[in-house]
């Protein structure tokens, strides 16, 4: 049998082999982030980075934030606006330690914060060529805006019938729903609640399948509105997935998104109606009825303004008129000094039907002259009175 050695003897020669060949050596790596557990009081946090290769995992390596490094991570949640925990993707610099109790891990130095920004812009950017490129006609970037077939759709002139997409007894549902209740106008809405997961690995799918339970019962709805609460970028991240991002361009009914704060724009805001948060999409559509309201309010003054317009024009010519009747009367035309020749009675208009010897009846304004007709002359001169 071969001699045997102490176990500290032999964890002391791989120390000394490790601390030989990586001393003084940081290295680049990228990798995912699993088990993490973080200390706060004590700054400290305990993780393990990992590789995949097509959904298998293929490496493991434990690593550690000291103290001195803790401010990364803190780094890393401020400028991404997002925790760091299990699943997130990170660039960072790394040195190798061996401890004879604890084994082997990684120092995690510092964080490649810039880098996971760029990647996750990256993917952005891919994600809306793919939805301009393969949805011709439906997603097209005009003047550096997306315009796509749903956020084209005409509005209906009233919005009554809302389809909301949310998380159950979140801040974006009672906001919105708080917004639409207490509008100071006193319009009433029918809000149908199809409730779901907006957040997490697969919060993409899960919002999917409640806008395609909309789409069957698309007849009963004027619009949808998708809301949630502020959060951190991955938190976001369900909302720059191709496939829900290309089922809301060509979606059939107009779609609102409230899905964040204003720093944040997800794919899906550019291709629906974006507002920010759900105080400002229930905001803009209570507004978009109270336009409406405005609009029939104008056209109704407008309407009576045209009738009075009409009535008193009318009244105009009445009256003309009525003048007209009054000085055309046979009483006026007598008080003017002219006189009424009549024969049995009837009123004489063509004096050839007057011949000599025939009883008339002349009546002036006061009294009425009876004569007989001695003689006839022309008016040769068509002297004018």
């Amino acid at each position: 049998m071969n001699d045997s050695i102490k176990l500290s003897t032999l964890t002391q020669l791989i120390q000394d082999t490790i601390q030989s060949r990586f001393e003084g050596e940081i290295f680049h790596v990228s990798a995912r982030i699993m088990n993490v557990k973080k200390y706060e009081s004590a700054r400290r946090c305990y993780l393990t980075l990992e590789e995949y290769e097509n959904g298998t995992k293929t490496t493991e390596i434990r690593a550690v934030f000291w103290s001195n490094t803790y401010s990364e991570i803190e780094k890393f949640e401020k400028t991404l606006r997002q925790p760091f925990r299990d699943g997130a993707e990170i660039s960072c610099r790394v040195k190798v330690r061996y401890h004879k109790v604890y084994g082997l891990n990684l120092d995690v130095l510092q964080i490649d914060v810039a880098q996971a920004l760029g990647t996750l812009e990256l993917e952005r950017q891919q994600t809306l060529e793919r939805l301009v490129k393969e949805n011709p006609g439906q997603v097209e970037l005009i003047g550096g805006v997306y315009r796509t077939f749903n956020n084209r759709l005409e509005l209906p002139l009233v919005i009554s019938r809302i389809a909301l997409i949310t998380a159950p007894n979140s801040d974006g549902q009672r906001d919105f729903l708080q917004e639409l209740k207490g509008n100071k106008h006193e319009y009433q809405f029918s809000v149908t609640e199809f409730l779901t997961t907006i957040q997490g690995d697969n919060a993409h799918q899960l919002i999917l399948e409640q806008l395609q339970l909309i789409e069957k019962q698309k007849d009963d709805f004027d619009v949808v509105a998708i809301v949630r609460g502020g959060g951190s970028i991955s938190d976001f991240r369900p909302f720059d997935d191709y496939t829900l991002s290309a089922f809301v361009a060509r979606f059939p009914v107009p779609v609102f998104t409230g899905i964040g704060h204003d720093r944040n724009q997800s794919i899906v805001d550019l291709m629906a109606r974006e507002q920010k948060t759900p105080t400002k999409v229930a905001a803009l559509i209570v507004e978009h009825n109270f336009d409406f309201e405005n609009t029939l309010i104008d056209l109704k003054t407008r309407m009576s303004e045209a009738v009075t317009g009409q009535l008193e024009r009318a009244a105009e010519k009445l009256e003309q008129a009525k003048r007209i009747i009054r000085l055309s009367s046979p009483r006026d035309i007598l008080r003017r000094g002219f006189a009424i020749i009549t024969h049995e009675d009837k009123i004489v208009v063509d004096p050839s039907l007057i011949s000599e010897g025939m009883e008339i009846q002349t009546q002036l304004m006061n009294e009425t002259i009876h004569s007989t007709v001695t003689k006839k002359t022309k008016n040769e001169k068509q002297t004018e009175l």
